[in-house]
């Protein structure tokens, strides 16, 4: 088996092309899943030997029930169970989201912020993506809030000639860095991948194991965010005030806290206490829905709208996920891990930094197509474990590699909801190109100082 033709080379080169060429990253991941189920011998399909139709076992990719072997589709559905409790996360954080945005909280801060932030434009930036970091862990809405707030600073924005390369910079630094460092909130479900798939893959380790070493990843994407803030604002750029749907009607409504936005304090409260006392997303996510259904948030007659809205916003990536799951299933079933493994190693002649820096470009390759660290990280730790036990890395840089990998990409990736987010909110006047005001510039910002700080942290833990 030439490394070309191994299993996994394929599947991951078929998957990163047809999610460059913008194909469904659900599809795509069925599809490469069952091309690299072939090219590693694998049946499409199982025929039942007493059925009508046995004689299609003769076909090529379908054998007997009689042989004992299981169909890449059987693989795959059997596989995707893996991640189950993180898309069941997905879903009700979801609905929390779309709960706290009806009840009006997010307008009366968008509005608040944009009477009064003034001043330094670093300052600004510098506060943004201090409000986005609290969308992770402590009112884990992710990015439901940028389209709510983001638009009415825009104005604020033109007014002192700032850069919104800088705020797209700001904004995904608080939708990747505090899951990738803290396992608080979402990243309770990022750090938790980390430690299932480690452990699914030969190694031994704890959640504390995975936070203990991933703060090196957060430091890097820190140093960053602050190149990044000290480029962008150096110098102004000029922005028409151009009309933006819907806040010309409501900039002379001066916002009050009713009791719909106290319901939403109440839950966002409940749900960030719950959170740190029972490292459940799940569990902490339900409670703040609830909270905010009893005091009159969210009215008991929406709550099927509401719950309908959630699975919509992340019911897709739930399904990647599991999916994702299915297809690191698949792979390791065709047996190319293996041979991949002795192949890269004995390509990298022992190096360690020269494995880590190959490594995590293969992280950056494969998360760029998908677009999501989290639905990666099943299959990176599937290669990465077991090469880096033949290469000789101790579990705390296979840990990192791992990390690393996964939010490496993410933050530059087309398809990521880290710079899908941020336009969404900074376009709102059609003056922010996705491609090279939000992908191109947070790609430099953060790939590079992660691969840096990777590479070093990888040498540091051994």
């Amino acid at each position: 088996m030439t490394i070309l033709f191994n299993p996994v080379v394929v599947s991951v080169i078929v998957l990163t092309v047809l999610c460059l060429l913008k194909f469904n990253i659900l599809l795509a991941l069925i599809v490469s899943a069952i091309v690299g189920g072939l090219v590693g011998g694998l049946p499409l399909a199982v025929i039942d030997a007493e059925s009508k139709l046995a004689f299609l076992s003769n076909l090529p990719g379908f054998v007997s029930s009689t042989s004992g072997e299981t169909g890449i589709i059987d693989t795959l559905i059997g596989g995707m169970g893996g991640n189950s409790s993180t898309a069941l996360a997905y879903i009700l954080l979801g609905i929390f989201a779309v709960g706290l945005a009806r009840t009006g909280l997010g307008d009366i801060v968008s509005k608040k912020l944009s009477q009064s932030l003034s001043g330094s434009k670093r300052f600004i930036v510098f506060i943004l993506a201090f409000i986005a970091c609290f969308s992770q862990n402590l009112i884990p809405i992710h990015i439901a809030f940028i389209p709510i707030l983001i638009p009415p600073l825009l104005k604020v924005f033109n007014n002192l000639k700032l850069d919104r390369r800088a705020v797209a910079c700001a904004l995904t630094f608080g939708l990747k860095a505090p899951y990738v460092t803290l396992p608080l909130g979402f990243g309770a479900i990022f750090h938790g991948i980390i430690n299932d798939q480690v452990n699914a893959n030969g190694l031994n380790v704890t959640l504390r194991d995975v936070s203990g070493v991933m703060w090196i990843a957060g430091l890097s994407m820190l140093v960053g965010l602050f190149i990044a803030v000290l480029v962008f604002t150096a110098k102004d750029r000029i922005y028409e005030d151009l009309p933006i749907l819907g806040q010309e009607e409501a900039s002379d409504i001066e916002p009050k806290m009713n009791r719909q936005a106290w319901a939403a304090v109440a839950g966002a409260v409940v749900t960030a206490l719950t959170s740190i006392a029972t490292q459940s997303l799940p569990l902490s996510s339900l409670f703040g829905v609830l909270v905010m259904l009893i005091f009159g948030g969210i009215k008991f007659s929406e709550l099927d709208d509401v719950v309908s809205g959630g699975i919509g916003m992340m019911g897709f990536i739930a399904f990647v996920m599991l999916v994702a799951a299915g297809f690191g299933d698949v792979i390791k079933a065709t047996g190319g891990v293996e041979h991949l493994v002795e192949t890269a190693a004995g390509a990298m002649g022992g190096s360690k930094p020269i494995s880590a820096l190959v490594m995590l470009l293969i992280g950056l390759l494969v998360t760029m197509g998908i677009g999501s660290s989290f639905s990666t990280l099943p299959i990176i730790a599937t290669i990465f474990v077991p090469l880096g036990i033949k290469v000789g890395f101790s579990p705390a840089s296979i840990i990192l590699l791992i990390g690393v990998a996964g939010a490496l990409g993410d933050a530059g990736s087309p398809a990521s909801d880290s710079t899908l987010g941020p336009t969404s909110g900074l376009d709102a006047d059609g003056q922010h190109d996705h491609i090279w005001d939000t992908c191109v510039p947070t790609f430099i910002t953060f790939n590079i100082p992660l691969i840096i700080g990777g590479v070093i942290g990888t040498m540091i833990l051994g």
